[in-house]
């Protein structure tokens, strides 16, 4: 995999690249980095991995996202610097899909097809508004060990076979490793930007390529009837509901999301 710092007009994003092939875009999630996609790197046998850390996140440089729009304009200009002009494959994962979705609203034109998982088209609720304005005045005072304590239970399945999973205790680990290397000011704007999102509702019922939508079936955060309902919305999509994983079913489950990924990639080139 090659490490590429990509100059935007106003901030530099790091972004991993491996592959030839079809362009891939994987999207990562809240307050991640690209490194949660590091199960899907077998992938680049069979296509190009375009593996961005999102502004502020990772190595990318910035105090965090000013809104979801931005972070799919800064997707779209980081393919331009690529040189990646065709259409690609756009794979999201909870802020990423929300990313996702606003880069096939905006930059129709540059989508192939879509992948969302662990999502959902609805914005937040005031209530979900209310817990994001909290927990982002908690960061500001004792920093992102709160966000780690707060968001890990909830992103992985608790069910028995996954507690017994061998791998737990590293993707745990990982987790917390990513929570505690971003930046206090990165956390607090991602916390804005997701609680000022749009409802997608409208906007996803007019996308036109072929779409994936994944979910854990122990989800909590965006439970499987979130995504039931995008596959009512989004036309011609498939819902594949993964058994026990949570939010996190490309790190929890990344055989099964690979495999997925890869049958799904057939009907995204045979629609191309």
């Amino acid at each position: 995999m090659h490490t590429h710092s990509i100059a935007l007009p106003d901030t530099r994003l790091a972004v991993h690249t491996s592959g030839v092939g079809p362009p891939v875009l994987l999207l990562h999630g809240f307050p991640l980095d690209h490194s949660m996609w590091d199960g899907q790197n077998p992938l680049a046998d069979a296509v190009r991995l375009i593996v961005p850390d999102q502004r502020g996140f990772g190595a990318s440089g910035g105090d965090g996202p000013a809104s979801i729009a931005q972070m799919a304009d800064d997707a779209v200009a980081l393919l331009d610097c690529l040189h990646i002009h065709e259409p690609a494959i756009i794979c999201g994962l909870s802020m990423g899909g929300y990313v996702a979705q606003h880069i096939a609203a905006r930059h129709p034109s540059r989508v192939r097809s879509l992948i969302l998982v662990d999502t959902k088209l609805e914005a937040d609720t005031p209530q979900a508004r209310v817990l994001r304005r909290s927990l982002a005045a908690q960061v500001l005072r004792l920093g992102p060990e709160v966000v780690a304590k707060a968001m890990i239970p909830n992103l992985l399945s608790q069910s028995a076979e996954a507690l017994a999973n061998p791998q737990r205790l590293a993707l745990e680990a990982a987790l917390h490793r990513m929570i505690m290397a971003a930046a206090v000011p990165t956390i607090v704007a991602g916390l804005e930007a997701l609680g000022d999102r749009p409802d997608m509702t409208e906007a996803m019922a007019h996308v036109a390529v072929p779409t994936l939508l994944v979910v854990g079936d122990d989800d909590s955060i965006t439970p499987p009837e979130c995504l039931a309902r995008a596959a009512q919305i989004i036309p011609g999509s498939r819902l594949l509901i993964v058994p026990h994983c949570g939010h996190m079913v490309p790190m929890e489950a990344a055989h099964v999301f690979n495999a997925a990924f890869l049958d799904f990639l057939g009907v995204a080139c045979h629609s191309a």
